[in-house]
């Protein structure tokens, strides 16, 4: 696997011969939308097909899959593009396999709101472990609202995908949330209510397991909550539901500083669930500290002591696929970051003219450009995406995360295929 970053007055086609490859396959691998206008410095991932197939007369997937001794999802995996269709064709070359050395294995989770692009979801899936349709919420007396989840969860299972029910604290005025939580640990009432309602929402959706997203918890609730997740485990294995992921989430700050271990008893948490997010996410209109513009090193360093202190093997490592940008001058507390996609924040480099930079200190790219003001946008490229997976075999991890896949990143996917195998829970019958 290589990346290449575009070079001014370069082509698709000067690329491809670059590297040995056809420049149908560098478009169709990359999703370039218009060949005959790439940004300067923006990243391309070039992969070198190993073993193709042209298909045949009556060819199908599972018989290539079959005579090649593979799977339909690593056909998929490494085909992204014969995700949403219904035939394939004679005359076309499928890759069998790319000429990449693998590092490991992964397990990979995808966030989607319930309105997710069905082609964009199909295309997702072969590359996901889990997946969770964002969100339901609770509030304190232990009631959860319900959300239109089905059809995800039925497609999730065809592909072998298995659906994490994901809940989140009532939150109605954008800050309350810690205010929800608070109230829930000190009745055990709305608990006891709330266990049930979990339960009966696993049993009739098909959920394979649960992920907690939690705020900030208040310190002398602390002990609460831990008491709280061990009877929420214990519950939920004993009934068979054998997956229950705690979500921690971040600020740049806490990052830095290291003060998010304060006060917690992670030892004892951590034994009681089968999977610990470190996420350092922004979610979507951003105040504060950027993570995306902290030195990596930081993160590197906290992802460290948490390997140091706690089980690897049960850390997911959060990438964070949405950039920002921000009207110049940045000013902290006031600025508000609006989300870009990676894939947006290209087409706008090209739209303005704008030369994408890296910032080898933080991981990011980013490029300014002049509107009626001027603007900063910093995104995560592939360069990015490396680093972050780099993370999961440097520390033993067990996998990322990806919020979110509301629209499917070419590149993020070419790499984490390039680099690790894809676990699969299924792993008996993994072919959609």
């Amino acid at each position: 696997m290589i990346i290449h970053v575009v070079q001014p007055g370069e082509t698709t086609n000067e690329i491809a011969k670059q590297y040995g490859i056809s420049e149908e396959r560098l478009i169709l691998d990359n999703e370039i939308q218009n060949p005959d206008n790439l940004a300067v410095g923006e990243t391309l991932v070039i992969l070198i097909p190993q073993v193709t197939y042209t298909v045949q007369d009556g060819g199908t997937l599972s018989g290539i899959a079959n005579l090649y001794g593979i799977t339909v999802l690593q056909l998929l995996r490494n085909n992204p593009f014969l995700s949403s269709r219904e035939f394939i064709y004679p005359g076309e070359t499928i890759v069998i396999s790319y000429e990449s050395q693998k590092v490991g294995k992964l397990s990979t989770y995808g966030y989607a709101n319930p309105y997710i692009n069905t082609d964009v979801l199909l295309k997702t899936l072969p590359f996901l472990t889990y997946i969770t349709v964002y969100s339901y919420t609770f509030n304190d007396a232990g009631n959860i609202n319900d959300i239109d989840d089905e059809e995800i969860i039925e497609l999730a299972k065809e592909y072998q995908v298995a659906p994490i029910m994901m809940l989140n604290p009532e939150d109605i005025n954008h800050n309350s949330a810690s205010n929800t939580m608070q109230n829930f640990l000190m009745s055990q009432e709305s608990q006891e209510l709330f266990f049930y309602n979990v339960l009966n929402i696993l049993r009739s959706k098909g959920y394979y397991g649960v992920n907690l997203n939690v705020p900030y918890i208040l310190p002398q609730n602390r002990d609460n909550f831990v008491d709280f997740m061990i009877r929420f485990s214990h519950l939920l294995k004993n009934e068979g539901f054998t997956i229950v992921f705690d979500t921690l989430s971040l600020s740049a700050f806490e990052i830095m500083t290291g003060i998010v271990y304060e006060g917690f008893d992670y030892s004892k948490l951590i034994q009681n669930v089968d999977g610990l997010f470190l996420m350092t996410y922004e979610w979507g209109n951003y105040i504060g500290i950027p993570t995306g513009i902290i030195s990596f090193d930081n993160i590197r360093q906290y992802v460290s002591e948490m390997a140091e202190r706690f089980p690897a093997e049960k850390m997911y490592i959060g990438i964070p696929i949405l950039g920002y940008m921000w009207e110049l001058p940045f000013i902290l507390g006031v600025s508000r970051g609006i989300a870009i996609t990676s894939n947006a924040a290209v087409e706008l480099s090209k739209d303005m003219g704008a030369v994408i930079q890296y910032d080898d200190i933080s991981k990011t790219a980013y490029f300014q450009y002049i509107l009626d003001r001027e603007y900063v946008v910093r995104f995560r490229d592939t360069r990015s995406i490396k680093e972050y997976l780099e993370l999961v075999n440097e520390f033993g991890l067990n996998g990322i995360s990806i919020w979110n896949i509301m629209q499917f990143y070419p590149q993020l996917w070419l790499v984490v295929n390039s680099l690790y195998d894809i676990n699969n829970i299924y792993a008996n019958n993994d072919n959609p």
